[in-house]
């Protein structure tokens, strides 16, 4: 009796080990598949913002909410199974939908230029609304439109991480993703939102006046600058998504021609050879999006009946 005791013990303390040890693994393939995918998130912080800029200071935290909710939807309820399955089933599949969705990242970019280029454009939906309540619903419906883009690549990239894990193990690790990955990047987009509500806060404050008055005056530069990045990536992610994908089909001269380069111009620049790397890689990309997003744009008003 006391032998099959210990025995069972025994089995019991093996089994914990053998979980804590996949739960080492998930944790460790989690945090892997989150760095790997960290480009992807800048981009997204960086668009945020802008689906808040010019709307009511009152509705800025409702709103952010709105699109992390519809972040959090997007990943664990569509983009998560979706993975998962195609993982098992069609893994010759992702590329191809991940370089959809870069066409469209590129569309969006080569529009917002357009839009900026062209303030009283015909076409422009925004300046036409009246209703502040019709206006927060199309930024937040555009907003988590943009996000199902972006969370799809993050999604993928993390997959690609994953590859030596279990089915069930990458389900896991991909919520833990999705989870850290949407509560970080609309932390930070309420924080930056909000920068100038603390900065009014400090202004009245006698030893941090001068910092909240710096901060008021810097926020309306700020969100300017963070909507050109926000264009910008998603011209970048779009343009980078396309090469990506070339190379996984085998086309490789453009892709290799952009990664020569950067290669080139990092080993130019000694200590900051990392960072002129990416740069050039990421002009090369941005490059590749405004023509991608420019002839999806064309051939859009090619379609009969569609308002441009």
């Amino acid at each position: 009796m006391a032998g099959g005791l210990v025995a069972l013990l025994d089995d019991i303390a093996a089994m914990a080990k053998l979980s804590a040890a996949s739960l080492d693994d998930v944790a460790g393939a989690a945090g892997r598949a989150g760095a790997k995918a960290a480009g992807v998130v800048i981009d997204d912080t960086a668009v945020t913002p802008t689906y808040v800029t010019g709307l009511s200071p009152t509705r800025e935290l409702p709103i952010i909410w709105k699109i992390a909710k519809g972040s959090a939807r997007n990943k664990l309820l569509f983009l998560l199974p979706a993975a998962l399955v195609l993982s098992a089933f069609a893994p010759w599949a992702i590329t191809p939908i991940l370089m959809a969705g870069g066409a469209f990242l590129c569309f969006e970019g080569v529009e917002k230029i357009l839009h900026a280029l062209s303030p009283h454009h015909d076409g422009d939906e925004a300046a036409a609304i009246t209703d502040p309540a019709e206006l927060e619903a199309r930024q937040v419906a555009g907003a988590i439109r943009t996000d199902l883009i972006l969370s799809g690549e993050i999604m993928a990239i993390a997959l690609g991480e994953l590859g030596d894990q279990t089915l069930l193990n990458q389900g896991i690790a991909l919520g833990i993703v999705a989870v850290a990955i949407t509560a970080g990047v609309y932390g930070l987009v309420a924080l930056i939102v909000k920068m100038d509500d603390i900065g009014l806060h400090l202004a009245k404050k006698p030893g941090t006046a001068a910092l909240g008055r710096g901060m008021v005056a810097a926020m309306p530069r700020v969100l300017s600058a963070l909507s050109i990045i926000g264009t910008a990536a998603m011209l970048w992610v779009g343009g980078g998504i396309i090469v990506h994908g070339m190379e996984e089909f085998g086309l490789e001269a453009l892709p290799h021609a952009i990664h020569h380069a950067a290669e080139v111009a990092g080993e130019a620049t000694g200590a900051l050879s990392g960072v002129v790397t990416w740069a050039v890689n990421a002009m090369g990309a941005a490059v590749v999006g405004i023509v991608v997003g420019g002839v999806v744009v064309g051939l859009l008003k090619l379609v009969p009946g569609k308002k441009h």
